[in-house]
């Protein structure tokens, strides 16, 4: 069984390729859907498919299509009660996608604040954020076992398909009560099973940086954010 820092560095590697690539090599490598074996091995040994939960953004008022990776399972923005002048925290903000259509919704008087532990993406997130115009939008590198945020300070937290890579999400919802202010709330978007996962399953690195094997049974995830 890998380790919590083991399992980070290949999370950390996986998506540090994938915010690196450009959008033609996206389509064309290991993220793009629908490809055949030998098309999806120009990228090696991985051949995970990181789009096959992606909903599609492209409707959605702030969408910039250079952030939108492909890497979401839903569309946490459209159920999360965003108002403007909000302070929305988004947990592995990627690209900048959710933190974008976030934007849009808490407009010039509210503050979008991006979390990621990969550096390629907060590189990445910026150039989208500079290329926008956008001065109420920041991104910082962290964990979100270990928020760069200060205590009650955020009236929203949302996150896509992102906690299911966290090892620890005892410490992780643990965090995100922390930064929320009094009477504030989340809304997440991520991958559960129901039933049995197979040991093998369980203990792949490779799946968990894929959203598979880092994934909690869905009992056992209602039951952690209770506590």
């Amino acid at each position: 069984m890998q380790t919590s820092d083991e399992i980070k560095k290949i999370v950390k590697e996986k998506y540090g390729k994938i915010a690196q690539q450009s959008d033609k090599r996206k389509d064309e490598c290991c993220c793009g859907s629908g490809k055949s074996e030998k098309e999806i091995s120009c990228c090696g040994s991985d051949k995970t498919d990181y789009s096959v939960f992606s909903d599609d953004y492209s409707q959605l008022e702030g969408y910039a299509a250079d952030a939108d990776l492909g890497l979401g399972c839903g569309l946490p923005t459209e159920h999360a009660g965003i108002r403007t002048g909000d302070t929305v925290l988004d947990l592995g903000s990627g690209a900048g996608n959710d933190a974008f259509v976030a934007r849009a919704l808490v407009g010039e008087s509210g503050k979008v604040i991006g979390v990621d532990m990969t550096d390629e993406m907060i590189v990445r997130a910026e150039k989208n954020k500079v290329k926008l115009g956008y001065a109420n939008v920041e991104f910082h590198y962290g964990e979100i076992e270990d928020i760069p945020v200060d205590n009650a300070t955020v009236d929203v937290v949302i996150s896509n398909c992102v906690l299911n890579l966290v090892p620890d999400k005892n410490r992780a919802f643990q965090e995100i009560h922390r930064v929320l202010k009094l009477g504030a709330h989340f809304c997440i978007s991520d991958v559960v099973y129901q039933g049995q996962m197979s040991a093998k399953m369980l203990q792949s690195a490779e799946l968990y940086a894929g959203c598979v094997a880092g994934a909690m049974e869905e009992n056992k995830y209602l039951d952690t954010i209770r506590k």
